[in-house]
């Protein structure tokens, strides 16, 4: 893939939840050459692939996707370091703009609203008597939304290794057992987001995005001449 401007291991591996025979998981973002958006037909804003899993967001897809408080995008700039596969210079000036990505309202209705519907599947795979192993991944994915988003709510920061790994895969299998023992852990975190201030604003500074990407666009423009 051409002009990946960031990449890295996201996923269990990085959220310290790995175990023996756990996928490997890459997420990153790639600029389109920018004479290719002015054409009748656009080019593909993702591709993603098995073998490795990868998936790769055109840059204003990831932009925008950050903008609205997307857990998955945002957790590709708040990577150890030593995570990082692909950081360019133009990766690095947009992890150095993160803070500026988010907003109060939104990371608190994404990061809850994809651990609610965590929560429904759990129910909804109950009722289907999915396999237990497919239950408590979605019991660990559900708590692990609820404890970081309330960090990123709380602090205007995010620790992507998860305290306690081991903890996690307990609620698992607990969970596995009775998909309803998830629902004090989601009421809990409810409850906090509504009554903590949050150290984010009330709106993204979506002009540093826009920056950025007029960045890149120029960039590929002048690559390409």
């Amino acid at each position: 893939m051409k002009n990946v401007l960031l990449s890295g291991i996201v996923g269990s591996t990085a959220y310290g939840l790995a175990r023996e025979g756990s996928d490997i998981d890459r997420l990153g973002l790639f600029a389109a050459p920018t004479e290719e958006l002015h054409g009748l037909h656009r080019p593909a804003e993702s591709h993603v692939s098995t073998a490795p899993d990868r998936t790769l967001h055109e840059a204003a897809k990831w932009c925008r996707l950050a903008l609205g408080g997307n857990p998955t995008v945002m957790e590709l700039v708040w990577l150890p370091d030593e995570l990082y596969e692909v950081r360019t210079p133009l990766g690095d000036e947009l992890i150095a703009l993160r803070s500026s990505l988010l907003s109060a309202r939104r990371v608190r209705d994404a990061y809850l609203g994809y651990a609610t519907q965590q929560f429904r599947k759990l129910l909804n795979r109950s009722a289907d008597d999915a396999p237990p192993a497919r239950t408590a991944k979605h019991a660990r994915h559900l708590r692990r939304l609820c404890v970081q988003g309330f960090e990123l709510y709380a602090t205007g920061a995010l620790t992507v290794r998860v305290e306690d790994p081991e903890a996690y895969h307990a609620f698992g299998e607990r969970v596995a057992e009775d998909p309803s023992a998830a629902e004090p852990l989601l009421r809990h975190y409810e409850e906090a987001f509504a009554g903590t201030p949050s150290a984010l604003p009330e709106r993204p500074d979506e002009s540093a995005a826009d920056a950025w990407l007029r960045r890149v666009r120029a960039h590929y423009l002048r690559a390409a001449a």
